[in-house]
């Protein structure tokens, strides 16, 4: 799944996830997790971030590939959630599923505009305890304040959620994804998908998509 910050992958993969029974293989919960259980990688992973580097990518396609390869990964299959980022790393991507005998069905690239991205990731705030995600407007907790599910009251807002930064992230995001989508658009397996809309209804487009091009009935 390729798409910026605020164009609905979190929520659209959940979905999909719910309905599909695959498994969604975020890099950033990857990052996190390594971090977390203190691996050789994820120690490693922390110096950068520590330092306010990007985590070079190697480490992320070698965490990814551990993840694709291992044997609990999902057998009905899975999505990708903030890998590749690069060329680079989706020609890694390919040579790994080639491997593995697990091909790339789809590059589901999510096109939102910057008026949409800008209410949407403004209004997000997150859990300090969990890090559930909530939205002011389109996805408030039930009680203000007050995380539902874990009970925490601090619910914060990230410093970069913020409409100057998030216009520098989208030119950042645009100029480095274009690779990746002119990529997948010469094999064929790009499908782009306005994500102006609510996740609802793409993940009804997607489903429907698939049943139509037999992707359902594969297993």
């Amino acid at each position: 799944m390729l798409g910026p910050p605020g164009a609905g992958k979190g929520t659209l993969a959940k979905l999909l996830k719910s309905d599909l029974h695959i498994d969604h293989i975020s890099t950033g919960d990857i990052l996190r997790e390594e971090i977390k259980n203190k691996t050789k990688l994820g120690t490693k992973v922390k110096e950068y971030i520590d330092n306010g580097q990007l985590v070079p990518d190697e480490i992320v396609t070698q965490l990814v590939e551990l993840r694709l390869t291992s044997p609990s990964s999902g057998e009905k299959g899975f999505m990708l959630d903030g890998f590749p980022r690069t060329r680079h790393q989706a020609e890694d991507l390919d040579r790994i599923l080639e491997e593995i005998n697990k091909p790339t069905d789809y590059a589901i690239y999510l096109e939102s505009t910057v008026p949409v991205i800008i209410r949407r990731l403004t209004g997000r705030r997150i859990c300090r305890s969990c890090s559930a995600v909530y939205h002011i407007v389109n996805r408030p907790p039930k009680k203000s304040g007050i995380c539902d599910e874990c009970g925490g009251n601090d619910l914060y807002q990230r410093q970069d959620d913020n409409e100057k930064t998030i216009r520098n992230r989208m030119d950042v995001y645009l100029e480095n994804t274009l690779p990746i989508v002119k990529y997948y658009e010469a094999k064929g397996k790009l499908k782009r998908l306005m994500a102006d809309t609510e996740s609802e209804e793409l993940h009804e487009h997607l489903m429907k998509m698939f049943d139509e091009e037999g992707k359902l009935h594969k297993h």
